[in-house]
């Protein structure tokens, strides 16, 4: 394949731009390379169709009396990267939003085991307050100069959990740990700075296990066959070096250095252990790198441990994930915000499954009263279910269309709405 994309380029090329561009091919192919678990991609897999309805509870709930108007919605479906009906949407939902018809208009809110949901989330997060506190301070205490700027700080706000009004809930109330410098005057110069070193909070995951473990030298865990041999080699090698904490001063370690390496890659295991998820989009990670003097080529750091990281293009949206926080494709520990939602998952499911229920009912009715024979209708089904996607029960909303998530603008838009839970 290489070949003949060197041969595009026309006969002009001289043997030693081929392999000049040879060469740069190999290390592009090649840079992320990992091999699938399929376990773990399904973890990063997140069922599209709970963010979406995600959004659109965080919309309801921006609305006055937490109410929206069908035609209003509609609108905001585009943000959402839905092409269909707001109200075929809807309907699919149950169990999590109310559709009524009011006056001339159809409007939705949520339901009451919906709001209920929402209720225990904001209450898990205030019941939460001291691990928010404990997660920004960590941040801050890992970076070079012990400030962050809030725009950056808000890449991570979903993984870390954190609540919209953070700044207000966390910074404000807290002035003996942090405070806000805006030195520019502008909105984007706002940074969060530490102003008082804990060192109960500068103890780092790794630290953590050693000492649950009772082992004397904190070391990282590999999680990979035994019939990875070299990589295991890789791993032992790479244990031998002396673990420095990401808490540390870096300074005094040489660039390049396999201490410097073994600092970085403590850096993002510790930043990963603080997320909610234990992953994180590797481009969000770099946008990092002043801070945490972390590497240019952070993809390559990562894709040389994957006994510690595993790396995913799902979505063609790079992404990292610590392998030691999950058996199978289950959290080894959840937070209690995982928790709640998952629960909204599951709720979310079970409505899906009533409408999808109640539409196969109506459609076998329809059968009958064409005479088709109910057994080759299951039999088609069976052939369908076999060759869809789990998570596409062959909707009208347009989602199967050609294209998808490889058309590039709709992966920018799905990138938004995966990471970014606050789009109205």
């Amino acid at each position: 394949m290489l070949t003949r994309l060197i041969h595009r380029r026309g006969p002009l090329i001289s043997s030693l731009q081929q392999l000049q561009c040879l060469s740069l091919l190999h290390r592009t192919f090649s840079l992320w390379s990992m091999k699938k678990d399929p376990d773990l991609e399904s973890v990063l897999s997140r069922n599209r169709r709970w963010i979406v309805n995600n959004q659109i509870k965080n919309i309801i709930l921006r609305y006055p009396n937490q109410e929206i108007p069908i035609a209003s919605l509609q609108k905001k479906l585009k943000t959402l990267d839905l092409k269909g009906k707001a109200l075929n949407w809807l309907h699919k939902y149950p169990s999590c939003f109310d559709v009524t018809f009011t006056g001339d208009e159809h409007r939705c809110h949520l339901s009451k085991r919906m709001m209920s949901l929402v209720e225990e989330e904001e209450s898990v997060r205030e019941s939460q307050e001291n691990a928010f506190v404990c997660r920004l301070a960590k941040l801050l205490m890992m970076s070079v100069n012990k400030r962050i700027n809030v725009l950056k700080i808000n890449e991570l706000k979903r993984n870390l959990g954190f609540p919209d009004d953070y700044v207000i809930r966390i910074v404000a109330k807290y002035p003996n740990l942090f405070r806000v410098v805006n030195e520019g005057g502008r909105r984007s110069s706002m940074e969060i700075e530490l102003i008082h070193w804990d060192p109960e909070f500068a103890v780092s995951t790794v630290e953590v296990a050693a000492r649950r473990s009772g082992n004397t030298r904190p070391t990282f865990s590999c999680s990979l066959p035994f019939s990875w041999v070299k990589s295991w080699e890789r791993f032992r090698e790479f244990d031998l070096v002396p673990y420095f904490s990401p808490y540390m001063d870096h300074r005094e370690l040489v660039e390049g250095s396999k201490e410097m390496e073994k600092r970085n890659v403590g850096l993002v295991h510790e930043v990963l252990s603080l997320t909610l998820w234990k992953k994180a989009s590797i481009v969000k990670l770099g946008h990092f790198r002043r801070e945490f003097a972390l590497p240019d080529r952070l993809n390559v750091l990562l894709l040389k441990h994957p006994g510690i990281f595993y790396v995913s293009n799902k979505y063609q949206i790079y992404t990292v994930l610590l392998r030691e926080a999950y058996v199978g494709s289950e959290l080894v520990e959840k937070d209690p915000l995982v928790v709640v939602k998952e629960k909204f998952g599951e709720l979310m499911q079970e409505g899906l499954h009533e409408y999808n229920q109640r539409r196969r009912l109506i459609n076998m009715e329809k059968r009958r009263k064409k005479g088709v024979p109910l057994a080759r209708v299951d039999e088609v089904r069976c052939r369908r279910r076999r060759s869809e996607n789990a998570d596409s029960d062959d909707d009208k909303d347009g989602n199967n269309k050609p294209g998808g998530l490889f058309d590039p603008e709709e992966r920018k838009r799905f990138y938004k709405v995966l990471f970014d839970d606050d789009t109205s």
